[in-house]
This record gives C-alpha cells, structure tokens and sequence, in this order.
C-alpha cells in the first residue's frame, strides 16, 4: 500500500509574477523544460522543439475535449450576487459549483441575463448542486455564459480568451476547464510531427470538478477524486496498439489524457467515468513520456507528475523552472518528462 501523502510536502514557493496571467503572443510562443528521469538533468528548450524530440513511430495523444461558457453570473431574490460554474452538461438538472452555496436552497429561483431564470433543486453539498437552466443547458450557457478561466488569473473572461482558452483539438463541448497542455500546439507542429512520422490521435475525457478543485483530506484517505466522463475512440486504441507492438513511444499530453489512457488500460472499456487519483506510488503504464505544464502546489495534477519524478525529482524540477522564470499554470510553460 502507498505511503500516506503529506500535501504539505507538495508544496513550494512561486513569486507571484511568475503567474502566467495572459497568454503567449504566439500559441507556441512557450518556454518547455525536459525532465531526464533517467539522468534526473534539465533541458530549458521551447515548445516549437517538441517535434525534434520525439522520435518516427512516436504517438502524440491529446485531450479533444471542448471548454464551453460554463460560468454564469446570477441574482437570488434578495438581489444579492452569486455565481453558478457547470460542471457536466446533460439532460435535466446539471451539476454546478454554486456560490454562495450557504446561501442558496433548494426551490430558490435564481436571476439569470436576458430575463432568463435558473433554480436549485437539490441542496449543495460540497458546494455542488443540481441546477435547472431550463430545456436547454448548453444554449443558455451559450447565450450568457462566460469563459471559466481559473481564479487564479486574477481577471475576467476577456474576448481573447474565447479562442485561446481552448485547443487546436477541441471538439465536443464538455468542458468546465481547458486540458491546457494542448494549448501550446498550432498547425505548424502538428505539421512537423507528421512529417517526423509521429502521428497525433485523440482521446476525450471533460474535465470538471475533479481536475480543478483543490485537494482534500477525505480525497487523500479514498485516494479518488471527483468523477469524469471519457472515451478513447476506437481509431485510437487502435493506433495506440500498432505503435506498441512497433516499438513506438506514447506521449501524453497533459494530465488529462494520463488520466484517459490509465483508467482505459485498468478498465479494458473504451469510455466510462473516472474518480482516478494518480499519485506517487501508482504505476504507470498505458503512457512513456508527458508534456505538461505546471500545476498548482498540492493538487492532483502535480502528484500526477509526481508519480513519474518522485517528490524530490518534481520539486527539483519546479525550483529550476522558478530560477530559470518560467511562466506557471493554465497559460504558462510546459514540461516535458521523459
């Protein structure tokens, strides 16, 4: 059984200015470090070198997966504010982050734009409630949703953000937050990996609750997060075979699409939900390297990373991305670990 993790442990100490708070001139316009994890040495290269990396018969996997409007500004009947962030769209009711969540209860009829009208029909709990926006969730958050960028930004959904807060990749709208690993890639690397003979496929998991949302005790003692739909097409699984049995390499891109091939490799199926915590002490197999950006100090997504570099080795690998000034999370730098 792995060891108890100690989130305190998992964390370091990042100048507030090496916050990525706006995105690069230029999708590929980022900074990339390569983690050696047999050598445990440092590359400090760019983003557009990932094709020069890799190797003919090498697979690239991204998350396709598409981030829709899914804030929503509202009012109670009181005419106090609150803010409704979906997590899953569906048929009926949909779940939301809801805030104040002590405020709202059940049968509360909530001011949307546009005259339109959102109600509560189920307690929060954990500040997550059922949500009816009417017969069609998704058009209403089209209407008047806002990109959900992270609160971390410090700013508001500004119109840039519509396109680069989501992927070359993006297909089905399922998303409440971008795979932002794939936000680095444009045509002209897609471009230069097919000319190296390194295809690029897909794979889908929407990311909600469980990718973003800070870590708790409770998740640590279940060692699970908070579920997420996925698929892996059969195009895919197919390629991803043929690469294996050819000597090839897979490389993930972004925690999202790790998280998508381990609980298809551990499941067998080819969709399903995931409550997957990949942490130090979890065996990975379904992946060899991951081009990823930096994460958050004690959230799954750096585990994730931990369990391929170790604590010492991930945060070796952040204090040299800190003294070399990368830029950090959702529209900063990336990493890749080899």
């Amino acid at each position: 059984m792995p060891a108890p993790i100690d989130l305190e442990a998992w964390d370091y100490e990042l100048p507030a200015d090496r916050i990525a708070r706006h995105p690069p001139a230029e999708r590929d316009g980022g900074r990339l470090l390569v983690v050696d994890r047999r050598t445990g040495g440092f590359s400090d290269r760019r983003v557009t070198d990932l094709p020069s990396l890799l190797s003919p018969g090498d697979l690239v996997v991204v998350n396709t997966t598409r981030v829709f409007p899914a804030r929503l500004r509202a009012r109670r009947r009181s005419g106090g504010a609150c803010e409704l962030l979906v997590l899953e769209l569906g048929n009926g009711p949909v779940a939301a982050l809801v805030r104040p969540a002590r405020k709202l209860r059940v049968g509360d009829t909530l001011s949307l734009e546009g005259g339109l009208e959102a109600r509560i029909c189920s307690a929060p709990v954990d500040g997550v409630a059922r949500v009816d926006l009417g017969p069609d969730p998704l058009g209403v958050l089209q209407a008047i949703g806002e990109i959900p960028l992270p609160p971390y930004l410090g700013r508001s959904a500004e119109p840039n953000d519509a396109t680069r807060y989501q992927t070359l990749f993006a297909d089905v709208a399922g998303s409440a937050a971008a795979p932002t690993a794939g936000l680095h890639f444009t045509p002209a690397i897609v471009a230069q990996l097919a000319a190296r003979g390194i295809p690029v496929v897909g794979v889908q998991l929407h990311v909600g609750l469980g990718t973003f949302r800070p870590l708790r005790p409770e998740d640590l003692e279940r060692g699970r997060l908070h579920e997420e739909e996925w698929a892996v097409p059969a195009a895919t699984a197919t390629r991803i075979a043929q690469t294996r049995a050819e000597g090839g390499r897979v490389i993930a891109i972004g925690t999202t699409t790790a998280r998508t091939l381990e609980a298809a490799t551990r499941s067998g199926d080819v969709q399903g939900r995931t409550d997957l915590l990949i942490a130090p002490g979890y065996e990975v197999t379904s992946f060899d390297f991951l081009f990823t950006n930096f994460h958050l100090p004690g959230s799954s997504l750096l585990l994730l990373v931990g369990a391929l570099l170790g604590r010492e080795g991930t945060l070796a690998a952040y204090a040299h991305a800190v003294r070399s000034g990368y830029r950090f999370y959702s529209y900063g730098d990336a990493m890749l670990v080899l």
